[in-house]
This record gives C-alpha cells, sequence and structure tokens, in this order.
C-alpha cells in the first residue's frame, strides 16, 4: 500500500477532489450492503466516484501499479457481501456512472451506463411501450450491479435471469484495458463467450461500466392472484399441479402469512386475504385481458381442488401494486431481527421437501425461519430469526442464537445439496456463503474459478475476499 496521502492526491487527479472521500463519517456507508451481517464490514481508504469508462480504467491502472485493493460498488443494495470492502483499499463507486440511457426500438433493445438505476430503466423502457422483464426487487440497484450478480428475481420463472438478456457489456480489466464484449447482437458463435464470464463474477474477473440489454414488447394485460392456504404444505402442494397445467406464470411467489403480518405492522396496510398460513401469490401477462382472465380461472380452479380457502384476482392497477408492495416489503420487515437470509435453490420438484425440513428443523433447534419463495423456480429465503415473532412482532431474543444458527446453516446446506441444489439462486456468494462453496460444487470446479481468476486478475486486485 502506497502512503495513503500521495494515492488519495493521484485519485483526485483522476476524478476530482469532490469525488474522492475520505473521511471516517462518510466512508462509513461504503463499508456495508443491505445483508443481515455486520461480522466483515471494513472501512476502505477511499472511496472514489469516477464518471466515465476511461476515469474508471485509469484508477484500476493506479491501483495495479500501487497493488491497491479495488472494491467495486453499485447501489449497495446487495445481500450477500459481494460489495463490502475485506481488504484495506479504495471503493470504487459506480454511482456518477448515471448519464447514458438509450433505447434502440428497431433492435429492441436499451444501453445504459453500469450506475442506471432498476427504476430509471423501467421509466424510460415503459415510456417506450417495451418491457424488460428481470425484477430483482429493489429497484434502487444499478444495471451493472445485477449483471454481475446475475440478479434473478419472481419473474424468473417465465422469463429467466438477468443473463438471459444480457446483449454486450464493457469491462474494464484489472490491468485497466477497455473491453467491448457482446454487442447489440441476437446471436455470436464468434470466438470464446467473455461476455458470459463477466455475468456473475461479482466484480473479481472485471469492472463493469455500461450493459446493452435485450427487451421485449410490453404485455398487453397483467392481473395477480392471491390464494390463501389453510397449511404451509398444501400452499406448496399446489404449485406443481399449476404448473402442469401448461402454462407459464409470469411469478409464482410463496409466501408465509408470519412474514406478512410484519409487513402490515411496518406499512399499517393488511395483505388481502385473512385466512389460511400460507398464501401463493400468482402473476399472469398475456396479449389481452379476455384470455388472460380465462388462465386466471383455469388456475384458481385447480388451486381450489388442491385447498386454496379461496381466490382473490386483483385486475386494477392500484390493487396489483399494493399487493406487490406488501411482498416487496417483507425482508426489510424482518430485517431488524434477521440472522441469516438464505438464497437456495432446489429443483421445483423438491420444494415441498425442502419446506417441511425446514419446519422440522424450526421446531427441533429452536429458531424462527419464516420463509417465502419463487415457488416455481425451486428459489426459496428462510430467515433466520434472532427474535421469536408472534402477531407480526419481534419478542423476546433466541437464546444462543449464534450457536444455533451455525447448526441451521450446516443443516440447511446438507439438505440442499441433498436435493441436488445450490446455496445462491439470485443473491450470489459475496463473502458471506464463500466457505460452502466447494461444498457445493467441489473442488475441482472451484480450483477452475480459482485459475480464471488468477488469469485474469493475477495480482488479486479486484474484490478480493469474494466467492472464494
Amino acid at each position: 500500500m502506497p502512503n495513503k496521502t500521495h494515492l488519495l492526491r493521484q485519485l483526485e487527479n483522476i476524478s476530482g477532489k469532490d469525488n474522492v472521500l475520505s473521511s471516517p463519517e462518510v466512508l462509513k456507508p461504503y463499508s456495508h450492503d443491505e445483508s443481515a451481517t455486520d461480522e466483515f464490514n471494513t472501512m476502505p481508504v477511499a472511496v472514489v466516484k469516477p464518471e466515465s469508462t476511461e476515469q474508471v480504467a485509469e484508477i484500476v491502472r493506479l491501483c495495479a501499479e500501487e497493488g491497491v485493493p479495488i472494491t467495486p460498488r453499485g447501489a449497495g443494495t446487495g445481500l450477500a457481501g459481494g460489495c463490502i470492502p475485506v481488504e484495506e483499499g479504495i471503493v470504487l463507486s459506480l454511482e456518477r456512472l448515471n448519464r447514458r440511457i438509450h433505447i434502440d426500438p428497431e433492435n429492441m433493445s436499451v444501453t445504459a451506463d453500469a450506475g442506471i438505476s432498476l427504476k430509471q430503466l423501467y421509466q424510460v423502457v415503459e415510456e417506450g411501450d417495451l418491457f424488460f422483464p428481470p425484477h430483482p426487487g429493489d429497484e434502487s440497484a444499478m444495471l451493472g450491479g445485477i449483471v454481475a450478480a446475475n440478479a434473478g428475481g419472481a419473474r424468473a420463472v417465465k422469463y429467466g435471469t438477468v443473463k438471459h438478456f444480457v446483449r454486450g457489456l464493457k469491462v474494464v480489466t484489472a490491468d485497466g484495458k477497455i473491453l467491448s464484449l457482446g454487442g447489440n447482437l441476437m446471436k455470436s458463435s464468434t470466438g470464446y463467450h467473455l461476455m458470459d464470464l463477466m455475468i456473475g463474477s461479482e466484480g473479481t474477473l472485471g469492472i463493469i461500466t455500461e450493459v446493452t440489454l435485450s427487451l421485449l414488447p410490453k404485455p398487453g394485460t397483467i392481473m395477480t392472484m392471491v390464494a390463501p392456504f389453510k397449511t404451509v404444505d398444501e400452499a406448496i402442494s399446489s404449485v406443481l399441479p399449476v404448473l402442469n397445467l401448461k402454462i407459464i406464470p409470469f411469478a409464482v411467489e410463496f409466501i408465509e402469512h408470519s412474514t406478512i403480518r410484519c409487513v402490515e405492522r411496518l406499512l399499517n396496510k393488511n395483505w388481502p386475504v385473512k385466512s389460511g398460513t400460507a398464501s401463493l401469490l400468482i402473476i399472469l401477462d398475456g396479449p389481452d385481458e379476455d384470455r388472460v382472465l380465462e388462465t386466471a380461472e383455469k388456475i384458481g380452479k385447480e388451486l381450489e381442488n388442491h385447498g386454496a380457502l379461496d381466490i382473490l384476482i386483483a385486475e386494477q392497477r392500484e390493487k396489483q401494486a399494493e399487493i406487490l408492495e406488501l411482498r416487496s416489503m417483507i425482508y426489510e420487515a424482518l430485517r431488524p431481527g434477521v440472522g441469516e437470509l438464505y438464497d437456495v435453490c432446489v429443483p421445483r420438484s423438491e420444494i415441498g421437501g425442502h419446506v417441511q425440513f425446514i419446519h422440522e428443523l424450526e421446531e427441533r433447534i429452536g429458531v424462527p425461519l419464516p420463509t417465502i419463495g419463487h415457488a416455481a423456480d425451486g428459489n426459496l429465503h428462510s430467515h433466520a430469526m434472532k427474535y421469536r415473532l408472534e402477531d407480526g412482532e419481534m419478542k423476546e431474543p433466541i437464546k444462543d442464537f449464534a450457536e444455533k444458527n451455525s447448526l441451521l446453516e450446516r443443516e440447511i446446506f446438507a439438505d440442499v445439496f441433498k436435493r441436488g441444489g445450490v446455496i445462491s439462486g439470485e443473491h450470489g456468494i459475496g463473502i458471506i456463503k464463500k466457505n460452502h462453496l466447494i461444498a457445493n460444487l467441489g473442488k475441482d470446479a472451484v480450483d477452475m474459478m480459482k485459475a480464471i481468476k488468477q488469469a485474469l486478475d493475477p495480482n488479486g486486485i479486484l474484490n478480493p475476499g469474494k466467492l472464494f
């Protein structure tokens, strides 16, 4: 590490004095993300905010020469500690790369700076009567971050994850070169797909500064259904029969009502159904209202055949938005009491078995594990709670939580591996899950990842301490 004053001066020469932050009170927000843990938080030497790809490249070249670790950062909305600095170095924030967003209607694509937020993207795309299907959740997330994490979300069952929509990337390598990968193309069989290597690499192989994404025509109609069930098992066991109708919904969300009670208290709003202990939230899209309503009624009958207590169909946009707001705020409502958030993904035929195992574990170990998830693609989120939950309130703390959570982690992941699943469906590995990567993928696979990392970043300056 070079002299701090000298390093700061050189960074200021690149990005401007106002865009190099070094005072402790300003650095603190950049020492963590939205994950439940504060175990790994480390203060960087500085936060640098470049405004262009060229400035990013210049900063990387400087850090490569000086041996300074770089932690790339978007909006900091990640849930796996992927943008937490773990070695003394700089945080390279892409928040000022937010000027360019261009819709190309003829090629059905959008090209945007990495610091453009999802909210900005959705607004511009909708104005063009087009559609970007992936919706990872927090709309303040930035495009560079969602590509680096290969983010997913509820709509993956029909449309896939972010990687399915990436056409091109501009990337700064560990030695400061600028690469244009992919392009505004529908397909390419021209050499190694280096672009795909960057997607999901969590900033460890290169820094994404610009993205080109595929778009689709905007759906003519979207409808939302809510079906409550008496038991969690009934709700989960209804998912496969719906999918066996040869209908691919826009989204199928599984929600335990214990999570919704917390949101109701936080927002002072009510979930649209009161009966039961769990709900399925099903969203449908299609070309016109009549056909989507016909599909909704068909699904509704199937759900009733499998124990649904009621079927609510929300056709009005305002009612749909209210339901989705309640769903989207679950983590925010639970977060003050969350000790660990799981992001496992299993084959969807194994969802019922895994949820049943979670409830057995909850009873045996004595830690609340309220669970939600994207039921149709097998991605489930169990929240290990540090407090007992009762009617949406957090009560007395769980005794010996840290010890119990270590046991939970081992047993949950062991069950996931047994079912052919993975430890992360959409949040990424970051720093929080890296100790389990070999157990999940095997030593040979992780060694190959390390070899790729060594080839592309031999000095290990890009997002050190992440993945493995």
